[in-house]
């Protein structure tokens, strides 16, 4: 766990705190640049001080036992250095300070850190979020290999530099886009801020930094693109599945979690007296109430013999997004649709082509998506070019 460190001591006078022409005697302990004073409880004449040689002048009693104090302190600051480096233990100043003191010094680790975060993740993280914490893992430990030469590092060593050669290490990585850099940067903070809280570190070294994210536009599909997948009909049983529950997700607005996740329970009666689907988002536990259109709920009645889901009492039979998504590539190609279509587009594409499209306010739509803010709808919900053209035609009518 260790790298070359480079390591000296000063000995020199506190002049601030003269007194009676003397000052009082303090040692200065550097390690890789960073220092720690140390207070050796002696007080000397100003003027018996030789600042090159930094000791005592003249060979009087008292002078040569400061000096050879002086040479004590020296041998055990380097002993208490070697034996550090001999242990293959982290080397700072502070722990030599510590050590020379005599006081337990209780260092935590980044590894500390992430198996606090690790272990209590499992009850308040989804699984999907977990393994994003644990790839950000392998990326930490790759990056103290390579650039720290070492497996782990204390907490108190982490600073404003680390944090930026660890952007710059994430970005020389191949196929990693700067919104992917900031979210592995924002796994490290929160972990990091958690330490902080807890008191393993005494300042956030994060204060200081800014996490830059690009704003993408959110894809979806036009009606003619949405139509043409929906109209389409596959002899392969998994691909007519697949078409099935990103149509459903197109006319619901639901993601693949809250999809999956559907049982017979979630079928209520509206306020209209009609179906509607109460369930909670996944993501963020904000109940959602959805009106089944039509399309949808055909959907549904579909699937109700399906084994699958007789089993699981689910409302769909169950499938990995992973899988999910890969058969969608297939349906894009046979669809003749270029985009990339991955099942969050269904969700999109429901913000967008089957909502504020057609009328529905967006203050409906953030409802219907489960969205605690409408800021976070306006970003989802991109009015396509066809609403701003009908809406533009009304106003010249007017006119």
């Amino acid at each position: 766990m260790t790298h070359p460190n480079t390591f000296s001591v000063l000995f020199w006078l506190k002049l601030a705190s003269t007194k009676n022409r003397k000052a009082p005697l303090y040692a200065r302990i550097t390690v890789n640049g960073k220092r720690s004073e140390l207070s050796l409880k002696r007080k000397v004449l100003i003027s018996d001080w030789d600042t090159t040689k930094n000791r005592l002048k003249g060979t009087s009693e008292s002078n040569r036992s400061v000096n050879a104090y002086l040479e004590q302190v020296h041998v055990k600051l380097f002993e208490c250095y070697q034996k550090q480096q001999n242990a293959n233990k982290l080397v700072t100043s502070d722990i030599i300070k510590a050590n020379f003191l005599g006081k337990t010094v209780s260092h935590h680790a980044l590894t500390d850190i992430i198996a606090y975060h690790n272990t209590h993740m499992k009850h308040s993280l989804r699984w999907g979020t977990q393994k994003n914490y644990y790839t950000t893992h392998k990326y930490i430990f790759l990056f103290l290999k390579q650039e720290y030469k070492t497996t782990d590092m204390y907490l108190s060593e982490l600073g404003y530099k680390f944090i930026l050669d660890f952007e710059r290490f994430l970005r020389r990585q191949d196929s990693m886009g700067n919104n992917t850099v900031m979210k592995h940067i924002g796994r490290l903070r929160k972990m990091v801020s958690l330490a902080f809280k807890m008191d393993w570190i005494e300042k956030d070294p994060f204060m200081k930094f800014e996490a830059k994210y690009e704003r993408k536009e959110r894809g979806f599909l036009t009606l003619e693109e949405m139509q043409r997948i929906e109209n389409k009909e596959f002899a392969i049983q998994r691909l007519q599945l697949i078409k099935d529950l990103f149509i459903f997700s197109c006319y619901t607005g639901l993601s693949y979690g809250d999809v999956m996740n559907l049982t017979i329970d979630n079928l209520c009666k509206g306020i209209d007296g009609k179906q509607w689907i109460y369930t909670q988002r996944e993501k963020t536990s904000i109940p959602v109430k959805i009106p089944l259109l039509l399309k949808a709920l055909n959907i549904i009645k579909k699937y109700e013999r399906h084994p699958n889901t007789i089993h699981k009492q689910t409302l769909f039979p169950t499938i990995s997004n992973q899988k999910l998504n890969s058969y969608l590539k297939e349906i894009a190609d046979v669809c003749r649709i270029q985009k990339n279509l991955t099942f969050h587009i269904a969700r999109h594409t429901f913000a967008t082509t089957i909502t504020l499209s057609n009328g529905v306010p967006i203050e409906t739509v953030s409802k219907l998506l489960g969205h605690s803010k409408i800021t976070t709808t306006q970003i989802y919900a991109k009015v396509i070019e066809r609403k701003v053209s009908e809406d533009m035609e009304r106003l010249e009518q007017r006119f």
